[in-house]
């Protein structure tokens, strides 16, 4: 039996990284593993990855969910990028979270989850907005309904249903802020039977990301996943971030795992921020549920925070913690990383985070 395998990857684009792929028909059992889908090569010197001297780059699968565009038994295929020598490239995040995970972050056992905020454009302007000027403002569009108050929901519905066909650990949706804003959620479902490692939650963002910009060449919109898409008084796009350890899940020390926790990030503020986002000072401004890119804050509650708490957790002594300063257009896989080498204390002096910044 074949089947039709779209190939997944991040380019070498910045100073933030372009997805690309490309199909291939495999011959595949009914059940497939991942090691059933072969290496393949691509031309590196058009992706920003390579010199044409020197253009054979390869991907190597490592994690794949159903189609939800070709049908059952067609698959989408997250890979990662290596050279002949089967090193990871520069430009391959996700190598650097498993090395991570590798030096004493699997013992930790984490959790994430990503709140992936982006806005939706046609011909220029956002949804909803008129032509000329400014819709009303900011207040009646969060999580509302009605023709006045929300714009592209069909769209939106459409990108759940592939996410959820394809096999993805999605698990919710919203309108947010601004007038054709809108957020989804991919993480930890409360089923302990799916995946939850790190790496997987990385990989199904990405590939939700990869299922809405196919989407939006079907319905003719523009998918934006900028920091700060409309300047002025608008809310910018993030993508907050859910984490929790073994120790703050633990009932017993969970609040003292997550105050230390917290104490780690205040001291690393900077290291984050270089790897959370392009123009993330055009979000982080200390308005519009932020706090400013130049301090770090931490509050029980407060969106107004760099990190914060919710209610429920300290009221239960134990769960996890929310970093609201990864913008939408944030590498979760950088993201990942940079929160396990500092909530955890793993030396990640060896790695190259930093790579977009020190390309641009």
């Amino acid at each position: 039996m074949k089947n039709f395998v779209e190939y997944i990857w991040l380019d070498g684009t910045v100073p933030v990284q372009q997805m690309r792929s490309k199909s291939r028909y495999v011959p595949l059992p009914v059940n497939p593993q991942i090691e059933n889908f072969p290496t393949w090569n691509f031309d590196a010197s058009s992706t920003h990855q390579s010199t044409g001297g020197n253009s054979d780059y390869y991907l190597r699968p490592v994690n794949f969910v159903s189609d939800p565009f070709r049908g059952k038994g067609n698959y989408l295929v997250m890979c990662e990028v290596i050279d002949e020598n089967g090193a990871p490239h520069a430009s391959n995040a996700r190598a650097m979270a498993r090395s991570l995970l590798e030096k004493g972050g699997e013992d930790v056992q984490a959790w994430m989850g990503f709140e992936q905020e982006y806005t939706l454009f046609r011909r220029n302007i956002p949804l909803g907005w008129p032509e000329n000027g400014y819709p009303a403002p900011q207040g009646p569009y969060y999580c509302g309904v009605g023709t006045e108050q929300i714009h592209g929901r069909d769209f939106v519905e459409d990108h759940a249903k592939a996410c959820l066909e394809a096999g993805l650990m999605f698990y919710g949706l919203n309108a947010e802020v601004m007038p054709g804003q809108w957020e989804f959620q991919i993480g930890y479902r409360g089923d302990s039977s799916e995946d939850a490692s790190l790496l997987t939650i990385c990989d199904h963002l990405w590939i939700a990301r990869w299922i809405i910009h196919r989407l939006s060449e079907v319905h003719g919109i523009h998918v934006s996943f900028e920091n700060k898409p409309c300047k002025g008084d608008w809310n910018g796009a993030g993508m907050h971030t859910n984490f929790s350890t073994q120790d703050m899940r633990n009932p017993d020390i969970g609040m003292n795992a997550i105050q230390t926790a917290i104490t780690r990030l205040a001291a690393k503020h900077e290291d984050h921020i270089r790897v959370y986002g392009f123009k993330l000072a055009e979000r982080l401004t200390g308005f519009h549920e932020t706090c400013s890119i130049d301090h770090f804050k931490s509050g029980v509650g407060d969106r107004g925070a760099s990190v914060r708490v919710p209610h429920s957790v300290v009221k239960a002594g134990h769960g996890y913690l929310e970093d609201r300063r990864p913008g939408a257009n944030a590498d979760p896989y950088r993201v990942a990383a940079r929160l396990l080498a500092t909530i955890c204390d793993i030396d990640d002096g060896s790695l190259n985070l930093e790579w977009l910044t020190e390309k641009h």
